[in-house]
């Protein structure tokens, strides 16, 4: 006899679970791999900036985008940690709309161990 119990019992999860599957799903926030570069973390940082100016200033994607002058899509990208959408200098240029521009500061760890180079971070 077959047994027509879902594996997933509770609707919300399997309404959860039919979301994920769904074509249209935007997804979340993007992780950063397990050892990122030094571009890769400058970039997320840069999205964590965008994402905690939008929190203390307590405005919507909508008013973000505008002040950014993207498009909604191209501002959730940006607060969704998209960054291999983005290069570096589209970027430092969006977050120059919002924060006072200064030079970026690159900095070397001069580490012999790290085979017997220098390394950026």
């Amino acid at each position: 006899m077959k047994n027509n119990k879902s594996q997933y019992p509770d609707q919300e999860f399997k309404d959860y679970l039919n979301q994920l599957a769904s074509p249209n799903y935007q997804g979340g926030s993007w992780m950063l791999p397990e050892n990122p570069t030094p571009l890769e973390k400058s970039k997320h940082e840069i999205c964590r900036a965008i994402l905690l100016y939008q929190q203390e200033n307590k405005i919507t994607d909508d008013e973000l985008a505008d002040k950014m002058k993207l498009t909604l899509a191209e501002t959730e990208d940006v607060l969704h940690y998209r960054i291999t959408l983005f290069t570096l200098d589209r970027l430092v240029s969006y977050a120059s709309k919002l924060f006072r521009s200064e030079p970026l500061t690159i900095g070397i760890i001069r580490d012999k161990e790290f085979y017997g180079k220098s390394k950026a971070i």
